[in-house]
């Protein structure tokens, strides 16, 4: 059983401050560290590090930053032989994580707007013969909506950023992957109401179509719906360093568990523990467990 994932490569500038500036304030910070990340890449390394077998669709700069970007990619043992490197600058994020361990994240695309419908038609191989596909709001929805038509296996979709993308792609996720916030903008992209609570987003989103849902709300853990059924996944309680990445690390870890044959409900259970190790350690895919790794409960 194998999974491809569509999506985003960035390099990662990360900066540490007490808390986020006010509009207009400047603050005094520390860090500036490069590191790998991009939705696509993250969720591509947490499900290769839990033993998943993955192939990346994606693109890169020729610049400095195309080298710590793909640096957990290839570590973590992901196919990346369908990553291009282009003229384009390699995508870029810049996130600011306060004492808290709450982070805050600008993204320049660069490379990642290539990957276009042209683009994934050229690299269509691995994503016709995966088992599942993977696929976040960090590419053009031309190429969202191309990957979908390619895919014959399983889809899932963590539509983030949330993205004008086509709706008959989008329903195809099976589970759409969303925190609260996403849900509702989600909700008003197909013309629903957005507002309640989490149970009332998560059946709203069942009923607009979805076959499965799978809402995620941080340290309260997840709600799965599935069918008539909408069940409530706790968390581990742990300290949290840096949330950077970790809906990416609850991610990948539910895509590598469904593979496995999991039920989706047993699987967002085992996310949540993965997603609770990966904020105990600073960065994005530099703090995602790997299947020997001892996860808190």
């Amino acid at each position: 059983m194998s999974m491809c994932v569509v999506g985003s490569i960035n390099a990662d500038l990360v900066v540490h401050t007490a808390r986020h500036p006010q509009p207009g304030e400047t603050l005094l910070g520390h860090g500036g560290e490069i590191s790998a990340g991009g939705k696509g890449a993250n969720q591509a390394v947490a499900a290769a590090l839990q033993g998943a077998a993955v192939s990346f669709v994606g693109a890169v700069g020729s610049d400095a930053y195309a080298e710590p970007a793909m640096k957990y990619l290839r570590a973590s043992g992901v196919d990346v032989a369908h990553v291009d490197v282009t003229d384009e600058v390699t995508g870029l994020a810049v996130i600011t994580v306060d004492q808290a361990g709450e982070n805050t994240i600008i993204v320049v695309a660069g490379a990642n707007a290539l990957v276009d419908a042209p683009f994934v038609s050229s690299h269509s191989s691995p994503i016709e013969i995966a088992d599942l596909l993977l696929l976040q709001g960090e590419i053009p929805a031309e190429g969202f909506a191309r990957a979908v038509a390619l895919a014959r296996g399983r889809v899932v979709v963590n539509l983030a950023p949330v993205v004008e993308v086509d709706a008959e792609a989008l329903l195809r996720a099976d589970p759409l992957l969303a925190n609260e916030h996403e849900a509702g903008l989600i909700l008003e992209q197909l013309g629903l109401r957005s507002d309640g609570s989490p149970e009332e987003l998560a059946q709203r989103l069942r009923e607009a179509g979805f076959n499965s849902v799978v809402l995620t709300l941080g340290a309260r853990g997840a709600l799965v719906a599935e069918g008539t059924n909408l069940v409530a996944v706790p968390s581990p309680q742990v300290t949290p360093v840096d949330t950077t990445g970790a809906g990416d690390a609850f991610a990948g870890a539910l895509c590598a568990r469904l593979l496995e044959g999991y039920a989706l409900v047993e699987a967002a259970a085992y996310a949540a523990r993965v997603g609770a190790f990966a904020v105990t350690g600073a960065g994005a895919q530099a703090s995602y467990p790997d299947a020997t790794d001892k996860l808190p409960r």
